[in-house]
């Protein structure tokens, strides 16, 4: 009897242990999505608050846009990465690391290129805007991809520091913006602080991203890249056609209601993405270490944040109106009236993400 009485109390140290290794890693991982989602809620803010309805529907285009070349760098570049090299050995994430985020440079820069030339075309107001977007690209998804290659290691706090260095860049850039009082210029000043943020990861990880290796990487991954490619953007391009179809039909101020109304989410959407940044990562430890705990461990994920956001969203129509209008200005009346539809949308997202960290973390992209 001794010598199970003694496994078991050796057990149960190292089992309280692994969990306060995950709460560690998951309160980084809410950190630094605080962190991320303060800086794009206050650009979003500002912007609202300093243009206007129709020029926050024009910089809202930009950002849709943004989302969806976001999901293509993701899932060429990061989502292989953390389903593949979370808690691997130094040596062996160094070298991932290195192509990975030569992936997603590649892709701002290739994709970018495209924006640049729409946007040159395009003229206007939009068209501005998507020029600029096209060359900030790169050092926005380089920054993203630090942030991923952080919490495949275990060290969110860098990604945290990273964020906050973003955040802290994007004061002066703000400013200046401001002066000039154009959606570009906002634009502009988004994506300065971002590659400023992107260059400090290189130093905070000692790596540089190797586009010569985006062949290799790509080909080497493309059983979980293509789908998760076809996955990210297939959910992200439907909030691009949603937008550009409403600027098309209705007009540009309709897009500006709908980013509103997202942005009353904003909180609760922060939390929802800081754990998508660590659960995926998460999930496959535990299919390394305990198989059988994958179940639960989705299980909880998902109905706690479909509940959440539940509660966020009954709490936003408990605002009143004089409150909303200092935060959103003229865009809170419209936007307002879509905290019901928008809640319900954020709930059904929350619940699937359980199951989706789940089946990345089996590497069962198909």
């Amino acid at each position: 009897m001794t010598p199970m009485t003694t496994e078991g109390e050796k057990t149960r140290p190292k089992a309280a242990t692994a969990r306060r290794a995950i709460v560690g890693r998951l309160s980084w991982g809410l950190a630094d999505q605080a962190a991320s989602s303060m800086t794009n809620f206050a650009v979003g803010i500002y912007v609202a608050r300093s243009l206007g309805l129709a020029a926050f529907g024009v910089f809202s285009l930009a950002w849709v846009t943004y989302g969806v070349v976001l999901s293509v760098s993701r899932g060429l570049a990061t989502d292989p990465l953390v389903v593949r090299f979370s808690g691997v050995p130094d040596a062996s994430w160094r070298g991932a690391v290195a192509r990975s985020s030569g992936t997603a440079l590649g892709v701002g820069a290739a994709i970018g290129a495209a924006c640049l030339a729409v946007g040159l075309a395009l003229g206007g107001r939009v068209g501005p805007a998507f020029a600029c977007l096209g060359v900030m690209l790169p050092g926005l998804l380089l920054q993203d991809a630090w942030r991923y290659s952080f919490f495949a290691a275990g060290i969110g706090r860098k990604a945290f520091v990273n964020d906050l260095v973003w955040g802290v860049a994007l004061v002066p850039a703000m400013v200046v913006a401001a002066r000039v009082g154009s959606v570009a210029a906002f634009v502009l000043a988004w994506g300065v602080s971002a590659a400023v943020a992107a260059v400090y990861g290189c130093f905070q990880s000692g790596i540089r991203p190797h586009m010569t290796g985006v062949r290799e990487w790509v080909r080497e991954h493309r059983d979980l890249g293509y789908r998760y490619l076809v996955e990210n953007t297939c959910v992200s391009g439907a909030s691009q056609l949603r937008a550009y179809g409403l600027g098309a039909i209705v007009g540009v101020s309709a897009v500006g209601v709908v980013r509103g109304a997202e942005l009353l989410l904003g909180p609760f959407l922060a939390v929802l993405m800081g754990l998508s940044l660590v659960t995926v990562a998460e999930a496959a430890r535990v299919v390394r270490r305990a198989p059988h705990r994958l179940g639960p461990f989705c299980l909880l994920l998902g109905g706690a944040q479909a509940a959440a956001a539940l509660l966020w969203g009954a709490a936003l129509l408990l605002v009143p109106d004089r409150f909303g209008e200092l935060v959103l200005g003229g865009v809170w009346n419209s936007a307002s009236e879509l905290i019901v539809p928008a809640t319900l949308g954020v709930a059904g997202a929350g619940l699937g993400t359980g199951a989706a960290a789940g089946l990345r973390a089996l590497g069962a992209a198909r």
